[in-house]
């Protein structure tokens, strides 16, 4: 996919971005293949690069006081961006109306070196000349805390340092140094790399360094991609969308965050400005489905052993509620506090950093870390299968579970001044009791499986009478309510009902005709802490599509979801939320959760590769 710009549009803000990385760092990628987020030493430290959050409506296409890496062609009027094959390497190709043109190639390097991953946090900015003489201007105005500017700025031969209180930047480059602090244009008669990233001085030729790790870099990713089991259709679509979701995963760890940035709003005015850069039980499920779809399963144990370490520090630690979501390293808190400091995404305040909703109480946790962790018994292709002393752990989860199934909760939605007893929270406790009953089986437990198959039992039947509104003829997203909402889409996937249950059916078309606004889904149709939902959250629409698909609409989930990946970016990307008529990506980019809902959204509608030939 190879898209251009201009620069006779004026350059607001935009969600029109690419992204690269290495499962360390990140960085985002505008149209003018200006560098605009971007965090060290790790996702959820402080953004270096944070003019993405840090501009206003009226700023055009003026250059960021700060937050920013600009390799600017002089006199640009073109540029063509599409990335390399199958990796995750953007390609920014820059041009002039006198014939002259450049290419940037933005990449993380990651490869094996020494029989180890290498993936340090670093980024590669390599520029060529493809035609005539162009010149070109270096804009690198770098920040060290939250929107702080640099206290000291060293240089030496052919190395710039950026101090701050708590860290410093370097970046190493075979570029004239004093162009490239003072900004001064100057000729591309040869190519030119610039390294940017912790102050670590480069042991080798920078040339020689930038075509090794560029070489390398491109292999690992046309690798990991030839590794990966795909649809027959929408092919491209699933690649691009797997591989932004490896970028998003923390591989030191195994966590996987739920975007890689902060306070992108969820609709415009609304301040449901939120960070997302942690690691969310609740996506665990569907990330793993996606996973284990793909055939990533480096990947997918990594990320059960993120899982079930927090089993195991939440069964030492004694706590009374499990946290709905977690840091990368497990370790720290999320208080969450405001940066005053940052002007917004389009100047829409506030900026978040942390996240409060790690201290609500979200009952759906606990069939959330039992659903995932299920893979551990039954996939045979893992190294460390799961055993006796995990189902142990995963039993407590399951009594905790059956201890709150039917109580108060913030819900899946984060409510942060009301709480009900949710469906989906109900729903979720009662998977933790049934797939208890299904571990205990394969691990030959007849006592526990019992145990486990009554409780689920138990469970559904209160349930069930709870959520299910007769005179409605739908269930319905709290006990005893009456309106709906789209986790309601999710109780057949579940297991709790069979698709073909006319009770199901009758809750997707409902879903459909209240909450449908377009091609999109209203998360929920009533009013909250901050007022009415103003665009379509993007899971919610392919949980649709599925839904659809189920209930046997299979042509118009198809459709649906042909309409839907026209919503993606220019660079086939996602964010959380979109506009119901125009489209526009709105909410914190990119979005794990739309890119997993769009992966096991086409490998459910995509014909088979035998029936394609």
């Amino acid at each position: 996919m190879t898209v251009e710009t201009t620069t006779t549009a004026r350059h607001s803000a935009s969600l029109d971005l690419g992204v690269i990385g290495n499962c360390s760092i990140a960085a985002l990628i505008d149209r003018r293949a200006h560098i605009v987020w971007g965090c060290f030493p790790r996702f959820d430290r402080d953004p270096v690069f944070c003019s993405l959050i840090d501009n206003k409506p009226d700023d055009g296409g003026t250059m960021p006081e700060k937050g920013v890496f600009a390799i600017e062609l002089v006199g640009m009027t073109r540029c063509e961006q599409s990335y390399l094959d199958n990796t995750a390497i953007l390609s920014s190709v820059l041009s002039d109306d006198q014939g002259n043109a450049i290419e940037i190639l933005d990449f993380a390097p990651r490869f094996v070196r020494y029989e180890r991953s290498f993936r340090p946090p670093l980024l590669v900015r390599r520029v060529r000349r493809l035609s005539g003489r162009p010149r070109i201007r270096v804009v690198l105005k770098p920040c060290l805390g939250l929107g702080e500017l640099p206290d000291e700025i060293t240089r030496g031969s052919n190395h710039v340092r950026y101090v701050g209180a708590d860290q410093t930047i370097r970046l190493t480059t075979d570029a004239p140094i004093s162009y490239v602090m003072d900004s001064v244009p100057f000729a591309v008669d040869r190519t030119f790399s610039f390294f940017i990233g912790s102050d670590e001085a480069l042991r080798a030729e920078i040339e020689t360094t930038a075509r090794e790790f560029l070489d390398k870099t491109t292999d690992y990713w046309r690798d990991w991609v030839r590794s990966l089991s795909i649809p027959f259709e929408w092919q491209q679509e699933v690649i691009r969308a797997s591989i932004t979701l490896k970028l998003c995963s923390f591989e030191e760890s195994g966590a996987i965050v739920a975007a890689l940035t902060t306070s992108i709003p969820e609709a415009p005015g609304t301040q449901r400005n939120w960070d997302y850069r942690f690691c969310w039980l609740r996506d665990a499920y569907f990330v793993v489905h996606a996973l284990n779809r793909l055939g990533t399963t480096r990947t997918m144990e990594d990320y059960l052993g993120f899982i079930t370490n927090i089993v195991d520090t939440f069964s030492e630690s004694g706590a009374e509620h499990l946290p709905p979501l977690y840091p990368i390293t497990r370790g720290g808190v999320l208080t969450e506090f405001e940066v005053p400091n940052l002007s917004g995404y389009r100047g829409h305040q506030p900026i978040r950093v942390g996240n409060g909703a790690a201290s609500q109480i979200q009952n759906d946790g606990y069939g959330a870390v039992v659903l995932a962790a299920t893979h551990s018994f039954f996939d045979r292709r893992l190294i460390q299968p799961g055993k006796d002393a995990l189902f142990g752990q995963l039993e407590r989860m399951g009594e905790l579970a059956i201890a709150v199934f039917d109580k108060p909760d913030a819900g899946p939605w984060e409510l942060r001044e009301k709480q009900v007893v949710h469906s989906f929270s109900s729903v979720m406790c009662w998977a933790a009791c049934d797939r208890l009953a299904r571990i205990a089986g394969t691990l030959g437990r007849a006592d526990r499986k019992d145990y486990w198959r009554g409780e689920a039992k138990r469970l559904k039947g209160v349930i069930t009478d709870k959520i299910w509104n007769q005179e409605k003829g739908t269930f319905v997203s709290t006990f005893g309510g009456s309106e709906l909402d789209a986790t309601l889409l999710l109780i057949a996937e579940l297991g709790f009902v069979k698709a073909e249950d006319p009770r199901y059916i009758a809750t997707v078309e409902a879903i459909g005709r209240e909450l449908g606004r377009g091609d999109l889904l209203l998360r929920y149709g009533t009013e909250d802490d901050f007022g009415f939902m103003h665009t379509g959250f993007l899971i919610c629409a392919f949980w649709y599509v599925d839904a659809l698909h189920a209930i046997g609409r299979r042509d118009e989930a198809k459709d649906l979801f042909c309409r839907i990946l026209k919503r993606r970016n220019s660079f086939g990307l996602l964010s959380e939320d979109a506009d119901f008529e125009t489209g526009e990506l709105w909410g914190n980019f990119p979005q794990t959760y739309s890119m997993v809902g769009l992966i096991n959204s086409a490998m459910r509608l995509s014909r088979n590769w035998e029936e394609a030939f």
